[in-house]
């Protein structure tokens, strides 16, 4: 019998850290969980290190405790030489340096971070092919791309991402203008966290995913298409040179396309997950987006074929207008505006390094800031 996998997870207390977690109680006997990390959320992080009894904690919070394990900076956990596999779960910007840290590191990366791979995907996959790391997604679409792609040898002709639509698919552009934080988080498909869940709402959360699966996968924007799909059981598509499609489809829970970035190139079984009902859920529709309804996917789209800093730009740009949604500071209808008058106001500087990203993040979220007082 193969040792455990010795794991990391930077962001336990977030929505995809607590889903790892309960992947890891279903296998002990193949996951030691040795390192946790995670945000404000003290108390929680106490309760699950009560329960996996880790060697190594972080927290943001001083009111850690950390006892019998080791409190560690988050890069520090992430190239710990007893950890084999780190997942990069940590939200928004403070996620990259921990994954660049794996990365050279030469670890198994994990990534639920998407603002990695938007505002700095080509460096941080750079670092991972020059120290042979490996970096496996677990956003479901990517997930489901790669593991459409495992065994063929050809380069797919067209990828086909999936967006259930979110909550307002249906609405008039005047409902979506006034929809509440309330009506926002309330996604009819997925269990995620709030940013997420907002973001899925504006079809951002989409147009990020095409720039990750452009960066991943080395396919041009002209070849990465969007399509409706509100039953979320469909979770995207590889369209090949002869025309073949292959999908990868299940119910959704992201507790799969989790595991699966543990157990690669297994399958593990798992009986808390569900299987799909085909006679019940009867039909798959497939509709293309309304950018006039949804502007943020046209956004990030030109944002991420502009390239430089514009796509560190978008990401900062929307966590902060997100954030503003959330506080009732601004209506639903302006995250995209401020998102859309910000990139149009950024000028890029230089080369692209991790200081020209960082100095680009801070100037659009004080430029989202500066623009929404004057709404």
């Amino acid at each position: 019998m193969m040792n455990p996998i010795r794991l990391g997870v930077l962001g336990s207390t977030g929505s995809i850290g607590q889903q790892t977690l309960d992947v890891a109680r279903r296998h002990p006997d193949k996951i030691s969980v040795i390192a946790l990390a995670a945000g404000e959320n003290v108390g929680l992080l106490q309760k699950q290190k009560a329960e996996f009894n880790p060697r190594f904690v972080s927290c943001s919070s001083k009111n850690l405790v950390c006892g019998n394990s080791v409190c560690l900076p988050l890069e520090e956990m992430a190239i710990h030489p007893d950890v084999d596999i780190v997942v990069v779960a940590v939200p928004g910007g403070a996620g990259l340096k921990p994954a660049l840290a794996a990365a050279r590191a030469g670890k198994i990366i994990a990534l639920a971070n998407k603002e990695c791979l938007v505002a700095a995907g080509e460096m941080l996959l750079d670092e991972a092919v020059n120290n042979g790391a490996g970096i496996r997604p677990v956003d479901s679409e990517h997930s489901a791309i790669w593991q459409c792609l495992v065994g063929e040898t050809t380069k797919p002709e067209k990828l086909i991402l999936t967006a259930s639509g979110g909550p307002f698919r249906d609405f008039s552009l005047e409902r979506i203008e006034s929809v509440t934080p309330g009506q926002a988080l309330a996604h009819p498909s997925w269990k995620m966290g709030k940013k997420v869940t907002i973001d899925s709402a504006t079809l951002m959360n989409k147009g990020l995913e095409v720039i990750e699966a452009h960066r991943l996968y080395g396919i041009p924007y002209e070849r990465i298409e969007v399509v409706i799909h509100p039953q979320s059981i469909v979770h995207s598509m590889v369209e090949f040179a002869d025309g073949a499609v292959k999908a990868q489809l299940s119910p959704p829970d992201m507790r799969l396309p989790i595991q699966y970035a543990l157990s690669y190139p297994e399958r593990w079984s798992n009986t808390d997950l569900p299987r799909a009902d085909w006679p019940k859920i009867g039909r798959l529709d497939f509709s293309a987006p309304d950018l006039s309804r949804f502007p943020c996917l046209k956004l990030a789209i030109e944002a991420g074929k502009r390239g430089s800093t514009f796509p560190a730009v978008l990401a900062a740009a929307d966590e902060e207008a997100v954030n503003l949604f959330l506080d009732n500071r601004i209506k639903f209808g302006d995250i995209a505006r401020l998102v859309g008058k910000t990139l149009e106001e950024h000028n890029p500087e230089g080369s692209t390094s991790l200081e020209s990203i960082a100095a680009a993040e801070t100037w659009a979220r004080r430029r989202v800031s500066e623009l929404a007082r004057s709404l």
